[in-house]
């Protein structure tokens, strides 16, 4: 931890001197060790009996108060802190419940064989459109190989039809789907 300078709270941490404040209820709200609030009061003479218009105040004992109040502030982020721990298990809880309920749709059916997923829809991938000097272009993810709607029906060259609105780009195949089951 860097040392922080206390000079710019020498007046404060006067005051709070005065008042009978404690070197941990100075530091916790300075956010310092207890040690460099002691080495500062060495360093510049600061005592509970210093002289003043503050003097009168001497008499009262604020340690008690003070103790009290950094103890509510301890036991506040304890249970901050146990809230957000009973939060995340429960969390936790309904993640695992929600993998077994998972687990058991996948069960096989009476007859044991295996279901048939549907297809999930659209693979989403990244891409980029270029606007080069020799032409626009649309470069896709390489992961688009991977993908059996791609190898099915777009891989190779296909004529494509695009249509431009104002916040889509949409490619279509060129042509009916019989004209494409006949290049095979």
């Amino acid at each position: 931890m860097a040392r922080r300078s206390l000079r710019p709270h020498l007046n404060q941490i006067r005051s709070w001197v005065r008042q009978g404040r404690t070197d941990a209820w100075i530091a916790h709200q300075l956010e310092v060790t207890v040690q460099q609030i002691q080495a500062f009061k060495r360093e510049n003479d600061l005592t509970a009996d210093a002289e003043g218009p503050d003097a009168a105040l001497d008499d009262i004992d604020l340690r008690a108060e003070d103790d009290a109040l950094i103890a509510k502030e301890l036991e506040a982020e304890e249970a901050r802190r146990a809230e957000e721990e009973k939060r995340a298990a429960e969390e936790a809880d309904e993640e695992e419940a929600e993998r077994e309920r998972e687990r058991s749709s996948r069960r096989r059916g009476r007859r044991g064989g295996r279901r048939r997923r549907k297809a999930t829809g659209a693979l989403e991938l990244e891409g980029t459109f270029d606007h080069g000097e020799e032409g626009y272009g649309l470069w896709l993810d390489p992961a688009v190989a991977d993908s059996p709607v791609y190898a099915e029906h777009w891989a190779g060259h296909r004529p494509v039809q695009v249509v431009v609105e104002p916040d889509q780009i949409v490619i279509r195949r060129a042509g009916s789907f019989e004209d494409d089951d006949e290049d095979r």
